[in-house]
Parts: C-alpha cells; structure tokens; sequence
C-alpha cells in the first residue's frame, strides 16, 4: 500500500504569492547564487529562526552542492512531494529568505510542516511572512492543520 498523496491530484500548488513587501515564486537552480548569498550569511539567525534550532540545516556547503539542493527542491516541486518558494524583495529582487512546504516528519502532528526564513538583514520581515504565509497556508492551500512555528 502506498503512502497517500501529499496533496490532492486535483490541486494545482500556487505558482506564488505577491505582497507589498515580497515576493514568493517556486526556488529552483536560477536562484543559486543569490539564495546562497543569503543563506551563507545569515546561518546564525536562520538557526534561532522559530523551527530550525534542531535541525541539520544551515550547514555549510558550496556555491555546487547548494544548487544540487536547489535542484533537488525543484524536482520535489514538480513531482508534488514539496514545496519551496524563495523570498524575493520586491525593490531588487534579490533572494531575502525562503518557505518551505513540507510533509510532516514521522511523529509530528498536522498534514504540513511549513518552515520559513529571512536574512539578517531582514529579520524585520519575519513576522510579516509567517503572517502572509499563515494566511496563504489557510486561503490557498488544502491543508487542515499546517504546523508552521508561531512567532511573536
């Protein structure tokens, strides 16, 4: 028997979410050398990001081995295992964070594990996200109980 499906085969995943201060569009390999840029430099903050204290990420990786995970977000996008979208600024465009849409880890409750981060520069736009995520989660999405970290 297999494992049900993460999403509907009737849904259609968002091609991305536009607000006054962002951005979000799928991630994928065009993204790597601004995605890297900003992960790389803000490793500490992204860990004391709500969700990410016990995980094995940020770590670090070359310019190579973080497109290879770039890749590897765009072919979950595309089988619908997955969900990544970078976080643009809406003034340059440049990569400012990411969202990722996940299934649960075994264990963890609620039909989505949702994780998200800015860069340093940009922790003032944390809650706003987690805000706008939150929303989009229960506007756009067919999850019924998301677990996304709250903020405050």
């Amino acid at each position: 028997m297999s494992a049900p499906a993460f999403v509907p085969d009737d849904f259609e995943p968002p091609s991305g979410l536009v607000t006054p201060e962002f951005v979000l569009e799928p991630l994928g390999p065009l993204h790597n050398e601004s995605d890297y840029a900003a992960w790389s430099s803000s490793m500490a903050h992204i860990r004391a990001t709500p969700g990410f204290a016990d995980g094995s990420w940020p770590r670090e990786m070359t310019l190579e081995e973080n497109r290879a995970d770039l890749e590897r977000h765009a072919r979950d996008f595309a089988g619908r295992s997955g969900f990544t979208y970078t976080v643009l600024d809406r003034s340059g465009g440049d990569v400012i964070g990411c969202v990722y849409i996940y299934p649960p880890r075994d264990g963890d409750p609620g039909d989505a594990q949702v994780l998200s981060w800015v860069t340093a520069d940009c922790a003032a736009l944390d809650l706003p996200l987690w805000r706008a995520v939150s929303d989009w989660l229960r506007d756009a999405w067919p999850f019924l109980k998301p677990e996304y970290a709250a903020r405050f």
